[in-house]
């Protein structure tokens, strides 16, 4: 006789044990967006609320030697982030349950890189992010030199003071909901334009530092090996997940609310057009990222894994 386990998923486990905590948490955040739109339309009649905006529309004109448009190479930029992003969401959170992993993967020591001290026993979990975490630093790492080379820098790098008011101009109008007229295809607005600088310049290094810091590739020996290190690096790698979340959450609200079509045209296929070509290649991106999020599972990771080392459990 067969016996259908009654045992219910993690994400079934989770979501009975933070329901209460999402539920609140997404009721004062729609308070706190109601607050903040009525105090935005509110200050918006003030005469010299009006001045500032008008003084600073929330654009800093571009460098005469920025690049006009954007890159197909950002294309697949946007993609792999996203991609990689999720995945590393999906092992953060299972690894945040702290529960006995599925698995466990030793590297084998008599191929190359070998090491004199014998290799960490990894839970499977752990292995993948570890995994993710490289292939999302060279794409990041990719991302840079690209930025740099191309002189796409000028786009998210500010080089202004200006910055500074027409970002605070830009946050009102968005929080107003009389949004700011911006045209991505030449330039960010200066809100756009800190949240990228500091996504890529601040959120990714501080995510990546403490990722290294926690996981096995960290020396065991040494003053950077202290408790305090570990306690730093597990009390800020977990907010920086929750900023990149948030930073994609509200990116994605923005395009598909400022011109969905010209938006992901611009993100996808590298044109400045209103066709449905680039809502396409995002749909079939969204279907890869979901396809992978459901495929990894210990069954296959356990397969995978076992062709670099020993796998146990």
């Amino acid at each position: 006789m067969t016996v259908t386990s009654t045992k219910p998923s993690r994400a079934a486990e989770w979501w009975r044990a933070q329901r209460r905590r999402v539920a609140w948490g997404v009721g004062i955040a729609l308070v706190a967006l109601v607050i903040a739109v009525v105090v935005a339309r509110a200050l918006r009649g003030i005469p010299a609320v009006e001045a500032f905006v008008a003084e600073y529309p929330g654009i800093v004109p571009p460098p005469e030697e920025a690049p006009v448009g954007i890159p197909a190479w950002l294309g697949w930029q946007h993609f792999l982030n996203a991609f990689f992003l999720a995945l590393l969401v999906k092992t953060g959170f299972e690894l945040r349950g702290k529960r006995r992993p599925p698995g466990f993967w030793t590297r084998d020591n008599t191929r190359w890189p070998r090491t004199k001290r014998a290799p960490r026993r990894l839970g499977i979990w752990l292995w993948f992010h570890l995994w993710l975490d490289a292939f999302w630093v060279i794409t990041g790492v990719s991302y840079v030199v690209l930025l740099f080379a191309t002189g796409q820098w000028v786009r998210i790098v500010p080089t202004d003071w200006a910055v500074v008011p027409n970002a605070i101009s830009a946050a009102l109008q968005y929080a107003s909901l009389d949004w700011p007229t911006e045209d991505s295809w030449i330039v960010y607005n200066s809100l756009q334009q800190l949240a990228y600088f500091a996504v890529v310049f601040v959120a990714a290094p501080l995510a990546l530092l403490t990722g290294l810091r926690l996981s096995s590739a960290w020396p065991v020996e040494g003053a950077l090996a202290s408790p305090a290190t570990e306690k730093w690096a597990r009390a800020i790698h977990y907010p920086v997940m929750l900023f990149f979340l948030a930073f994609t959450f509200v990116h994605v609200v923005l395009v598909f609310t400022t011109g969905a079509l010209r938006k992901l045209n611009q993100m996808y296929t590298a044109r400045d057009t209103d066709d449905w070509l680039g809502f396409a290649v995002f749909a079939l991106s969204v279907v890869v990222m979901v396809a992978a999020w459901v495929l990894a599972k210990p069954p296959l990771l356990k397969r995978i894994a076992a062709k670099s080392g020993r796998v146990q459990g």
